[in-house]
């Protein structure tokens, strides 16, 4: 069985990656409102991804013997000022996740539990990839300053990014 306070980290974190999705799933409606469906996309796979984080969390606190307790999800931010605003939010939110997760893992290895360190091994991987994937973005749209040409080319770039599940080793 797993150390409670290992469980009770490991349900905050499963309620962060809910309320990742939540708020990939509210920027996403956002960059749809602004007729941006390719950044809409982008975020739609985003949301998705993150669900699928969190019901990794979910099943591992069941496959240690743990109890999955559920907690409210903040409302995300809804207004935004453009794109490019909402690409640092996302970097910043990611990082604030990164942050966590290293606390779980830092946690794991203080407790000397070794399936949780394997288990958060693949999140630490994942959470590198997703802050250098926001960042490229990011980067590309301080390069245009909000040029129309180069919004629509990023736009119809970020179109191209297909859903696919996410399989995390539980």
């Amino acid at each position: 069985m797993v150390n409670q306070q290992m469980l009770q980290k490991l349900n905050e974190q499963l309620q962060k990656e809910f309320f990742s999705a939540y708020l990939y799933l509210s920027m996403e409606a956002y960059l749809r409102s602004l007729n941006l469906d390719g950044f809409a996309n982008w975020f739609h796979v985003q949301a998705q991804e993150e669900r699928d984080h969190a019901m990794a969390f979910f099943r591992y606190i069941h496959k240690v013997g743990g109890s999955v307790v559920l907690g409210a999800i903040q409302q995300p931010q809804t207004a935004f000022s453009g794109s490019q605003e909402i690409f640092e939010i996302s970097l910043q939110h990611e990082q604030s996740v990164t942050k966590s997760i290293h606390g779980l893992m830092d946690l794991a290895q203080e407790l000397r539990d070794h399936t949780s360190q394997v288990f958060l091994h693949w999140f630490i991987t994942e959470q590198a990839e997703e802050e250098e994937s926001i960042g490229r973005i990011l980067n590309k749209l301080k390069l245009i300053k909000g040029d129309g040409a180069g919004l629509f080319m990023i736009d119809n770039e970020l179109a191209q990014r297909v859903y696919t599940a996410v399989v995390i080793p539980v």
